[in-house]
């Protein structure tokens, strides 16, 4: 098993008016502990697990195997939403636009909410293809992720397990979730959009969503392939922080159970810190 590591990491851009403000550097010694977690999680499975978290309230992070890259599988169509939403913010598309005979709503709500794969490739043809949704993650200053296919092209090709094309490392995925969400990649309304239909995610049940707390919102896609597991997105802590997160597995079985119980050590964690904080609170009163 590859060792986990416990990092914060640097979003940078490529242009000066799309440069993404890091999560802050401060070290987080209290999250050595779900580190810790995650990894005897990881290590008692079969699989092979990428995981990252990150607080959106105060940027700490911590990551398994966090700079290893995973097939992606369909979590790249977050990427695809975020490059068409982005040309709307310009005013070069329209969400009313027919692609294919449908409308580009229509179809991204296909994408995100059911996975759909031929919609994904309509709207993936309607930017320009593979090379244009690469283009707009490194312009908006996201590296670690990889972009060489559509959808079509992905599941006619074999040995996924051991593929170098369509991949992300854990810590580009979650770097990917914090500049949609706080960065100027895409308006608020095109974002709230977005994880709108991430909130419908039809596709998720068994995964982040399986363990946590009855009406935890959570926004997310997943991505399946064979022998690859993945699912990625936001949790929402009873106290209203958000945690952006990033789970790839592959190989082994019972994957998205691990899914289900990673997420959920990560929700306990950031719950304990809410208790801890308002236990603080009432004794300082």
């Amino acid at each position: 098993m590859r060792l986990p590591f416990f990092s914060r990491f640097f979003l940078c851009g490529l242009a000066a008016a799309l440069t993404i403000p890091a999560p802050a550097m401060a070290s987080s010694p209290e999250l050595v502990g779900l580190e810790r977690r995650l990894s005897a999680l990881v290590s008692a499975r079969p699989s092979d697990y990428g995981i990252a978290a990150l607080d959106l309230r105060d940027g700490s992070t911590v990551s398994v195997n966090g700079d290893i890259a995973y097939p992606m599988a369909s979590t790249v169509k977050i990427a695809i939403a975020g490059a068409y939403l982005a040309e709307v913010d310009r005013g070069r598309r329209s969400l009313s636009d027919l692609v294919a005979g449908r409308s580009a709503s229509s179809l991204m709500e296909l994408m995100i909410v059911r996975s759909d794969n031929r919609a994904a490739d309509q709207l993936m043809a309607a930017v320009g293809g593979p090379a244009a949704v690469q283009r707009w993650l490194w312009s908006s200053g996201i590296r670690g992720i990889r972009v060489d296919r559509t959808i079509a092209q992905l599941l006619r090709e074999r040995g996924h397990l051991a593929d170098v094309k369509d991949v992300s490392t854990p810590n580009a995925m979650v770097s990917l979730l914090y500049a949609l969400n706080t960065g100027p990649l895409l308006s608020m309304e095109s974002r709230n959009r977005l994880f709108g239909l991430m909130s419908r995610c039809a596709t998720g049940t068994r995964r982040i969503r399986a363990l946590l707390p009855a009406g935890t919102r959570v926004e997310d896609k997943t991505g399946t392939l064979d022998g690859v597991t993945n699912d990625v997105g936001f949790i929402t802590m009873p106290d209203g922080r958000r945690v952006a997160i990033a789970i790839f597995v592959k190989g082994g079985r019972d994957r998205q159970l691990g899914i289900a119980e990673i997420a959920r050590a990560i929700y306990d964690r950031f719950v304990d810190v809410e208790r801890n904080a308002l236990t603080l609170f009432m004794h300082l009163q």
